[in-house]
């Protein structure tokens, strides 16, 4: 696996480690890499059940929900497609190989992490196909505790969790586990229509073993399941329809890492698999199975010439994957059964000088159905004085099709296209940090553009294929973030990003303005103790998002309000062991849709009891 979540530290100390921005952990103060944390204790002072309204307190990070909680999520970071961001679940690659390589935002309940870390910006050069966006890792901690939580409100909402760690002598083992359910709203609107809810389970464990002092061993697994009810089209016009998909991803990997003085080799391997059913009034539609079986090592290397500390990784990954689908209709020629092999090769050079840290990546992904790419990745960062830095740096980044770009067929509307090629992204970054004490401050600038698009074509008998785009779709933007500790009680963190992201698919084209992805953006967000309460807060600003509209024709281009999302939770403790809390969620009761047509929750509020089980 690339990620070894043995050598992450417990909370609190964790986020002053990250272990996405390079391929070995790093302190974050160290890496010139925009990276964002939000950790176990954020996470259970804010309360949220399901991870999407975490992830939208991230900058440059757009979530398009297409109706209630629980129905399909897209999340597009620094304008970024929504298949542009590569997920890792305590480790393992988490995409969805069944559902375009894209990550199932929809599936993530909170008790998957203890904490979230995202990198922004092109990271190909290190981790491969689909970190064009950024890569998020949701990873988990040994906390040595047992605490369990029962929470239920509006909407039919109700939900179980608990989680917990032990340690014995050599073998240290953590798990967690929730399940959540909600009735929901009508998402279409129609008069008399049924409600949209949803169901989720989310499984995690990870044990350790420490057979030697140089020698740690690991296995790691995760399982999420979802059902989700929606409304769909019916004669080509969306309608208050009886669909419902049911998810399923389940995944287990197993690690080893061993140090010695000045040398570190770390090895693994994980099995993922996926399975899809979309149903219309409980008749199975389509199905669609994936699986992705990956292998990987890496060796470092910790070398000193004078006063210049370098550190050299060589790393070797390999993955199969593959999809299967299947469809009521067309008598079974549109059912698909394909794999493809993946190899690549990454060299990583890191070196520390005073006030200078440098790293530079190279990395060369070997496909068996389309053309080969190779990604470079380099950056700088310059402590100007005690408080003052300043970084740069250049990346590459690439996504391969989907089996459905390349294969998929329906006799009547689509033809895959197995000529494709990845595409591939490159952009630049600078920055500016400050940090003194209990503040942290940051601003950076981005330019990416996108070539080799994969983009729909219609075709003179009315149906589609792929292909990759002529054109260039460009993306700029601004972030501003910081975080401040006012106290040993309190912490406040917010951000604010401005992007410009355009698209042009061919020379003769015109430039336009990319779809769901708002131009203003930015999130506050709080946490803290006050002897008996405990307290969370956060409020996320969405600008005006241009979408299609696709119930009317011709289909017309609309521009989505924009919105303010409020959410609050509060803590009381009646002891040691026990909390009552409540919370808010839309707490100022906007009215809006994150895709056209689709209705979201109004304000709702919940009550619920924790209790901790051990010390």
């Amino acid at each position: 696996m690339p990620l070894l979540t043995s050598d992450l530290p417990a909370a609190p100390a964790g986020p002053a480690i990250v272990v996405t921005a390079e391929r070995a952990p790093t302190a974050r103060d160290r890496t010139a890499a925009t990276v964002s944390v939000i950790d176990r204790q954020a996470l259970d002072r804010l309360g949220e059940p399901l991870l999407t309204n975490i992830v939208r307190l991230f900058p440059s990070t757009a979530v398009a929900q297409s109706g209630p909680a629980g129905s399909i999520t897209e999340v597009r970071i620094r304008g970024a497609e929504a298949n542009h961001t590569l997920l890792f679940v305590d480790g393992i690659r988490a995409n969805d190989p069944a559902a375009g390589n894209a990550p199932r935002f929809e599936l993530l309940g909170a008790d998957l992490a203890d904490r979230l870390e995202l990198v922004r910006g092109p990271q190909s050069a290190l981790w491969g196909s689909e970190a064009i966006g950024g890569v998020l890792a949701l990873t988990s901690d040994q906390s040595n505790d047992f605490n369990a939580g029962a929470e239920a409100g509006s909407f039919g909402f109700a939900r179980l969790s608990g989680r917990g760690s032990v340690a014995m002598d050599t073998v240290q083992a953590s798990f967690a586990g929730g399940y959540q359910r909600a009735t929901g709203i009508d998402s279409f609107g129609a008069p008399g229509g049924d409600r949209d809810g949803y169901r989720n389970l989310a499984l995690r464990t990870r044990v350790n073993w420490n057979p030697a002092s140089p020698l740690t061993l690991g296995l790691t697994g995760f399982l999420v399941r979802g059902r989700s009810e929606y409304d769909g089209y019916q004669d080509f016009v969306r309608a208050d329809t009886g669909d419902v998909t049911r998810n399923r991803l389940a995944a287990i990997g197993v690690d080893g890492r061993w140090t010695g003085s000045d040398w570190t080799v770390r090895a693994g391997g994980s099995l993922l698999r996926s399975a899809n059913r979309n149903l219309l009034d409980g008749a199975i539609v389509n199905r669609t199975a994936g699986a992705r079986t990956t292998i990987s090592g890496q060796l470092e290397r910790a070398v000193s010439t004078g006063t210049v500390s370098h550190r050299l990784i060589v790393a070797l990954d390999g993955d199969g994957e593959r999809f299967k689908a299947a469809d009521a209709g067309y008598g079974g020629a549109t059912d698909q059964n394909r794999n493809r092999l993946h190899r690549a090769v990454t060299g990583e050079w890191r070196a520390e000088w005073r006030a200078l840290v440098t790293d530079l990546s190279v990395r060369r992904d070997i496909f068996n159905r389309f053309k080969d790419a190779t990604t470079l990745r380099g950056s700088v960062l310059v402590s100007l004085d005690r408080d003052w830095s300043a970084t740069a740096s250049y990346g590459q980044g690439i996504a391969q099709p989907t089996f459905f770009d390349l294969y998929g067929f329906f006799p009547a509307s689509f033809i895959g296209n197995p000529t494709l090629r990845p595409e591939k992204s490159r952009g630049v970054e600078a920055g500016l940090r400050y940090t003194r004490g209990p503040l942290r401050a940051s601003a950076t600038i981005y330019r990416q553009r996108l070539t080799d698009e994969i983009v729909d074509v219609f075709l003179l008998d009315f149906r589609s294929t792929t292909d990759n785009a002529a054109g260039v779709s460009r993306r700029a933007g601004l972030e501003v973030d910081g975080g401040w500790q006012l106290s040993p009680g309190l912490r406040v963190s917010a951000n604010y990003a401005f992007l410009r992201a355009s698209e042009r698919r061919s020379a003769s084209d015109a430039t336009v303005r990319e779809l769901r992805r708002p131009r203003h953006s930015g999130s506050i967000a709080l946490d803290g103790r006050a002897r008996r309460w405990s307290y969370g807060a956060s409020m996320a600003l969405v600008g005006d998002r241009r979408d299609t509209d696709f119930d009317v024709f011709p289909a017309q281009t609309v521009t989505l309000d924009s919105y303010l999302l409020a959410a609050a939770r509060l803590a009381f403790h009646l002891d040691q062991r026990f909390e009552l809390f409540g919370r808010v969620a839309n707490a100022f009761n906007q009215r809006y849709q994150d895709v056209v047509g689709y209705r979201t929750e109004g304000r709702s509020a919940y009550a619920g009891i924790r209790a901790r089980l051990g010390s």
